[in-house]
């Protein structure tokens, strides 16, 4: 007989995050904890936490000179075949691709971090079509970008 450890009547939560002029690193962290559930009164480190939906993707801010010297690599897997895209460039193109691997980093490398990856939805725009799950507004710890580099 198998017996299996279930966390009694923890019910996952579905959480909306507004990126609009929020900086990048400082929402990534805060994102990636509530995907790995360390917001939970009931974490373990062997469990996934909440989904969250990102809206506003191309209006997160990035601090300093990161627009013109981040640089996002990619390989074909051929001789030759690394490419770079500096990170305005990539911000413009495919903003949601920025924040997926800015939260992707924070995360673990294993399979679970794999599984709390899949728990995140970006939209570009205000517009998502995650209302049948009456997402609940994450109130986000921090500043925004408002300051100096605004």
């Amino acid at each position: 007989m198998r017996t299996e450890v279930v966390i009694a009547g923890v019910a996952k939560q579905w959480f909306l995050v507004d990126a609009r002029d929020q900086v990048l690193g400082r929402l990534a962290s805060q994102i990636a904890a509530v995907l790995k559930g360390k917001t939970r009164p009931t974490y373990a480190p062997s469990t996934t936490g909440d989904y969250v939906i990102v809206v506003n993707a191309d209006k997160i801010r990035l601090t300093g000179r990161k627009l013109q010297q981040k640089i996002y690599y990619r390989h074909s897997g051929y001789p030759g075949g690394l490419r770079a895209t500096p990170a305005g460039k990539m911000l413009a193109r495919r903003p949601e691709y920025v924040i997926r691997e800015a939260v992707r980093g924070m995360l673990p490398k294993n399979p679970l971090g794999r599984a709390c990856l899949r728990k995140l939805r970006i939209y570009r725009g205000d517009a998502h079509r995650h209302a049948a799950q009456q997402p609940r507004s994450l109130a986000l710890a921090g500043r925004t970008s408002k300051g100096r580099d605004a």
